[in-house]
């Protein structure tokens, strides 16, 4: 048995509600799959008597004591035993038929791909979740510190080389962050491919504000229905505006084997993010408190995976993973396309391998470790080639080029102002000035929503030249709120910022999101009462400012006064051809290209607390402008000159001879001229 490492089962207290007893007979093993072996619900008890992780192992069919592989380790809340086709079939059919194998997994590496690679995959359920017993509170402490545990117990496993990496994509990324953190021993490498690094910024509260319907979307659909002790025939909820696409817990999806709970049972032994993410606003509660960690403490060599168009949850946290990680070996790399497929492209997985072979096997045929591999791998996108292609984007259409740093160290960050003629004019702020010499304002309703939205635009003349912008984006903006007739004083603003690209012929670019969706180039939120900038935090950049959103950072929002803001948007990367335009809007509510990430809570956003109108306001000394990251263009490095060639020489009637010396022959060569 491969597994002679696992903690020996007990009856220890543990802090959840299951009066099921623990079956210690759960293990199976199976020889017959040609591509690998298989062995199902092999049992981590953990040390901290919080629970049991349950985990399937794909391994190397030649993998043992005498011929030991490194391993991939999985941890997340989708189900170890879900297929990917049955989870989400349309997705599954679209993947690279290489990654395709019986026990292909959601957002997972493939099982049968990595094994023909040399490598084994551990999979693990997560506390609380399919045959894992234990209270499910995803990225929590708790859980983390569960699948640290589990990393340090399967760099020992009989077949096990000692090394381990991390690998997945979106939740299975995100939590790769904060394990590393941990330092399990054993851990070798990770690579979290479009995984958010900060819960509170890249996933629950964009600017302070609830992004409440993907976390409802998310926890309904592919996590609460994998629950431990959860009925095979219960239904799942379709809450969160999906329309029904999407992936989700199959019916198909087998029971946990120690048997159902009460519903009553399980939700004791959950944390409920929906209702939890609600209750909380700010970081200094217990709920976010407890998912904090520190980017520093993260040592190992990191590939990090950002997506241009995951523009409401992962692409930040990849950007910021990268650049406070404590790691001395980094990379931060680009792409484009869905959230789903990329991670199989044939060309994205040889770099996961080269990757991995360099730090789990010492082939390092690429260079990562000699330092031949530059730090960042840029993607641009450059013209309107449509969005939703399940093939790769990037291969003619979106040029790669390589960059030593992020942000990138030549950008000029360029000034975009804002005119009551709802113009955006760069570089010109003395003549913006002289216009302001009387104040004005340009308005709209405030609590605007995906079907009732309410904004305005602010668009650049025709681009002159052609124009590549790539990095963080700021808007500073000098806003404030009044009552409607009859209706409640606002005390607080929501902002809602979009910047959008439309082409030489005048029509919106629309890019790749998350779920195929057509998105803008990009967007950012604030609340202005959570407006506070700690500047003297080491995380705090002019250009993208560092707030702590405490408890105690909440200032006044005062009905008619004007507030002075700087509303982070996130990063981005466009080539703006001459007679294109860009658009910057300021909305009080989703707009198009928000997709499944909208902000509609109705405690979060109280009609007592936001109704009204919403203004921009211009006037001396109130400038509203538009922060750029314009690089320019990279003069290509000089070929290094050829090596001289050696003079020719005049030889006539070369002829080779041998003599013997010593026992050895010798060859030497006769001229004659």
């Amino acid at each position: 048995m491969s597994a002679n490492n696992t903690h020996q089962i007990s009856s220890k207290s543990l802090s959840f509600d299951i009066p099921n007893p623990v079956r210690p007979d759960l293990h199976t093993c199976n020889f017959c799959i040609p591509e690998y072996i298989l062995e199902e619900n092999v049992t981590v008890v953990l040390k901290s008597g919080k629970g049991h992780v349950r985990c399937n192992f794909y391994r190397p069919r030649r993998s043992c004591h005498e011929y030991r592989v490194p391993v991939i380790v999985t941890y997340g809340p989708f189900g170890k035993d879900i297929h990917y086709k049955d989870f989400h079939p349309r997705s599954f059919a679209q993947v690279n038929p290489q990654h395709h194998s019986r026990h292909s997994a959601w957002e997972s590496p493939d099982p049968g791909y990595w094994a023909k690679h040399g490598y084994g995959i551990v999979r693990a359920d997560e506390l609380g979740i399919g045959q894992s017993r234990g209270r499910l509170d995803p990225m929590s402490h708790d859980t983390t510190e569960a699948f640290c545990e589990v990393i340090e117990w399967a760099c020992n496993l009989d077949w096990c080389n000692g090394k381990a990496a991390l690998l997945g994509v979106g939740y299975y990324a995100g939590i790769q962050w904060r394990v590393a953190a941990m330092k399990p021993k054993g851990l070798a490498v990770i690579i979290p491919w479009e995984g958010m690094s900060d819960y509170y910024r890249d996933r629950c509260r964009h600017g302070g504000i609830l992004a409440d319907n993907a976390i409802r979307y998310a926890w309904n659909r592919k996590v609460v229905v994998n629950q431990y002790g959860r009925p095979q025939d219960e239904e799942v909820v379709m809450d969160g505006k999906i329309n029904g696409v999407g992936p989700m817990r199959p019916k198909s999806a087998p029971e946990t084997l120690e048997g159902n709970l009460t519903a009553e049972q399980r939700a004791r032994n959950r944390q409920d993010p929906v209702v939890s993410n609600q209750q909380n606003r700010f970081r200094d509660e217990e709920y976010y408190a407890s998912r904090e960690y520190d980017m520093r403490n993260i040592q190992v060599p990191l590939l990090s995976v950002a997506n241009w168009g995951g523009i409401s949850l992962h692409l930040r946290g990849n950007i910021e993973g990268f650049v406070h990680a404590g790691s001395k070996q980094k990379w931060l790399r680009f792409i484009t396309g869905r959230h789903d497929l990329p991670f199989y492209y044939e060309e994205e997985a040889e770099i996961q391998r080269s990757f991995l072979d360099a730090f789990l096997k010492d082939d390092d045929r690429e260079g990562w470790k000699k330092g031949k591999v530059p730090p960042v791998s840029l993607v641009t996108r450059k013209g309107d080639i449509g969005y939703n292609n399940p093939h790769p984007e990037t291969r003619e259409q979106f040029p790669r080029r390589t960059e030593n740093e992020w942000p990138i160290a030549r950008t000029q960050w360029k000034k975009w102002y804002l005119t009551p003629r709802q113009t955006l004019e760069a570089d010109r702020e003395e003549k913006v000035m002289a216009e302001l010499n009387m104040r004005l304002k340009v308005s709209y309703d405030a609590l605007g929503s995906i079907d009732n939205q309410k904004f305005i635009q602010f668009s650049t003349p025709p681009f002159e030249r052609e124009t590549e912008i790539t990095g963080n984006v700021l808007a500073h903006l000098c806003v404030r709120a009044t009552p409607e007739p009859g209706g409640p004083t606002p005390s607080d603003i929501d902002l809602f910022v979009t910047l959008r690209h439309f082409s030489p012929k005048g029509t919106e670019v629309s890019y790749t999101g998350a779920m195929g969706d057509p998105v803008p180039l990009t967007k950012g939120w604030l609340r202005v009462s959570l407006r506070k900038i700690d500047t003297g935090h080491v995380k705090h950049r002019e250009y993208l400012p560092y707030r702590q959103y405490r408890s105690t950072d909440v200032l006044p929002v005062i009905s008619g006064k004007v507030y002075e803001v700087d509303v982070e948007v996130w990063p981005t990367s466009v080539v703006v051809e001459p007679g294109a335009k860009l658009v910057l809007e300021v909305a009080s509510g989703d707009t198009q290209g928000c997709g499944i990430f909208l902000h509609e809570d109705p405690v979060d956003r109280a009609p007592a607390k936001f109704q009204g109108r919403n203004h921009v306001c211009f006037g001396p000394n109130l400038l509203n402008y538009l922060v750029l990251p314009v690089i320019p263009y990279k003069e290509p490095e000089p070929e290094p000159e050829p090596e001289p060639e050696p003079p020719e020489e005049l030889w006539i009637n070369v002829s080779e001879n041998y003599h013997s010396t010593n026992g050895r022959r010798v060859r030497y060569r006769s001229h004659s001229f």
